[in-house]
This record gives C-alpha cells, sequence and structure tokens, in this order.
C-alpha cells in the first residue's frame, strides 16, 4: 500500500463525492477550482493507485480512462447511463456462473472478469422518450 498524502487523501475525498464515473481531467478540473494546488500527474498517479488497490473501479470509454469510488474487497458490476453517467454497483450471480463455466469449459483457471452495463437511467430514459416540442 502506498503513503497516504494529503494529495492522494483529496483524490480519494473528491472520486468518492462525485456520483459516476469521472476522468483524470475532470477531477483535477474541480479539485483546482475547490483550491487545491495539486497537478494533474498526481491526480492519474493517485488514481491509478488507488485503482490497483481495490478503492475505484475504472474503465475506458470512447478511449478514456474513468475512475469511481468503490467499495473496496467486493467483486461487483455496474449499471452505468451513457448519458448522465450515474452509475449503480450491482452483484450479478448469473454472470459469475456462467464465466466460471465457460473459462472451465475451455481449461482455464484463476478466469477474472469485469462486466459494466451501459444504458440509459430511468430518468435519462424519460427525457429520451418525451416528446420535443418546437
Amino acid at each position: 500500500m502506498k503513503r497516504n498524502t494529503w494529495q492522494r487523501e483529496a483524490v480519494r475525498t473528491a472520486l468518492g463525492e462525485s456520483t459516476g464515473f469521472v476522468s483524470a481531467q475532470a477531477l483535477h478540473s474541480s479539485l483546482r477550482e475547490g483550491g487545491s494546488t495539486i497537478g494533474l500527474a498526481t491526480v492519474y498517479r493517485a488514481l491509478t493507485d488507488l485503482s490497483e488497490e481495490g478503492e475505484a473501479d475504472s474503465l475506458t470509454q470512447d478511449g478514456e480512462a474513468l475512475y469511481r469510488a468503490c467499495t473496496p474487497g467486493t467483486h461487483h458490476h455496474h449499471l452505468i447511463c451513457r448519458t448522465c453517467g450515474l452509475t449503480v454497483e450491482i452483484e450479478a450471480r448469473a454472470v459469475e456462473e456462467w464465466a466460471r463455466s465457460v473459462a472451465a469449459e475451455h481449461g482455464f483457471t484463476a478466469a477474472e472478469h469485469v462486466v459494466d452495463v451501459f444504458g440509459l437511467c430511468a430518468a435519462c430514459s424519460r427525457v429520451a422518450d418525451s416528446p420535443v416540442t418546437p
């Protein structure tokens, strides 16, 4: 585990206050707007460390790494709104069973997987389905 510095704690706190996945640049901007002097490279390093230690989830969307605070030590999956970024952690026993079965069927052991389901949350679905008035 890495040493806990004020910069790392600032990134951890800011990430925990985000409602969905966020880029390092967006998190850095948010920190700077709040008066922090933290550098962008430091934000990237802290996010990478938090992700490696299981304190943050990461995914790549449109070629950009995005991060979100998560519950450490738990294996979970995500439902992610493509419009607003709302993210919900979910358990998916059927996915777990399928992954183990497919891995074993092909002779794989110690298989790991990541499942993120993208769609529209209820609020964004309502907006998308509402008629546009001129």
